[in-house]
């Protein structure tokens, strides 16, 4: 039945796409990030929506460690840049935001795991790429993440618009170009070489590309030589960045993929997919190789990975001594383990959402995500190598 739901659900999405789109994907980003003030939270919440919660206190201020915080990545940390595309990759609507004081296209109830690196860096929460350019909020760092894209251009198509990471790199230049028009280019240059830069790509290469039929990249490339072609391309988005200036990174490995409600619903068993989990092995392994040979090969590169892996492993064994209780479905979604539908417009939630794993069918609950934050920032080696955040920023 999960299958059936999500096979009609993309044969819909790929019948608008042929009409839309010209080739695989179409983009016109200069219309897209047009400023839209008919979207509010007010137009999104009509009477009968979730009560939502304001948004929760931050971390206390502290003196911020770097001059700004730069981000690339997916749903996992989209902000809102998909809320003005053509894409059906959005959470611009309740009950996404519900402790957020609403939604803003955070794909959680609340914060991302980007938002708790940035607090405890001692930064604001960084603006999407899509607002509007404003020099004194964005010189603290930008949030230039989209749900669905990928390494691979071609990786979500299905969702129409999207902005794969080699577009978030331009659009990356051109947020320099802007900061140099309303700073100098000496002030730019010698700041960005000690900003951080977080990079959160490959989930979707397999979550919507390698294990989808209609991509037939599964025909074309084993597990191991489709994990080498996202690494060489990766090495070379990875290396614009760093000659743009770019010198302290953060890169996430890829989770527990085979754990998420999405992949439960599809078990007879309800149990994790171990096929899925070994499927995405070869790539975090690679990747943890090609970041080590960057710091060799990159004078004045320092480039730490952080293991999503090890960290939901860890999650999920002592998930009770961390507080949480429900760690085999979403809180909102439905179906199978809240799994075979992601979460709907104006759906009541769990109300015990501190205490789930997962917010959705893909995504962590904000609770997570402040502890993988955490995690991220100040434990060793196991979690962030071959140092943490908080060490790496220090530098």
């Amino acid at each position: 039945m999960a299958k059936f739901i999500r096979f009609s659900w993309l044969c819909m999405m790929l019948t608008i796409s042929s009409v839309v789109a010209e080739g695989d994907y179409a983009y016109d980003y200069d219309d897209a990030f047009a400023p839209d003030a008919s979207i509010g939270t007010e137009a999104l919440a009509p009477s009968s929506a979730p009560t939502v919660s304001p948004v929760p206190s931050p971390p206390s201020v502290r003196p911020a460690l770097v001059p700004a915080l730069f981000a690339f990545g997916d749903s996992l940390i989209d902000s809102g840049n998909n809320n003005q595309l053509f894409s059906f990759a959005k959470a611009n609507y309740l009950p996404y935001g519900i402790d957020f004081g609403g939604p803003t296209g955070r794909f959680s109830n609340g914060y991302t795991i980007l938002d708790q690196i940035g607090l405890l860096l001692g930064l604001p929460l960084l603006p999407p790429y899509s607002e509007e350019f404003n020099a004194d909020k964005m010189r603290y760092g930008v949030n230039y993440a989209s749900a669905a894209a990928g390494i691979l251009d071609v990786t979500g198509f299905h969702f129409v618009e999207r902005i794969p990471f080699s577009y978030q790199i331009k659009n990356f230049e051109n947020t320099l170009v802007s900061l140099i028009k309303n700073m100098s280019a000496s002030v730019v240059k010698e700041a960005i070489p000690k900003c951080m830069f977080f990079v959160g790509m490959g989930s979707n290469d397999y979550l919507n590309n390698y294990i989808m039929p209609v991509y037939f990249t599964q025909d074309q490339y084993s597990p191991q030589k489709f994990a080498e072609l996202l690494i060489h391309q990766y090495k070379i988005q990875l290396t614009k960045l760093y000659d743009l200036g770019a010198r302290k990174f953060m890169i996430c490995g890829i989770g527990q993929m085979g754990c998420i409600p999405s992949m439960l619903a599809e078990s007879s068993s309800g149990q994790c997919s171990d096929s899925v989990n070994e499927m995405v092995l070869p790539f975090n392994s690679k990747l943890k190789t090609m970041i080590m040979k960057l710091n060799k090969d990159l004078p004045g590169a320092h480039f730490i990975f952080l293991d999503m892996e090890y960290m939901f492993k860890d999650i999920f064994r002592n998930h009770k001594s961390y507080g949480f209780s429900v760690i085999d479905r979403g809180c909102c979604g439905l179906g199978k383990n809240k799994g075979e539908v992601t979460c709907l417009p104006f759906q009541t939630p769990c109300p015990n959402r501190d205490e789930y794993l997962f917010w959705d069918a893909y995504h962590p609950t904000s609770a997570v995500n402040l502890l993988l934050g955490s995690m991220a920032f100040y434990r060793g080696p196991n979690y962030s190598y071959p140092m943490n955040i908080e060490q790496l920023a220090r530098l």
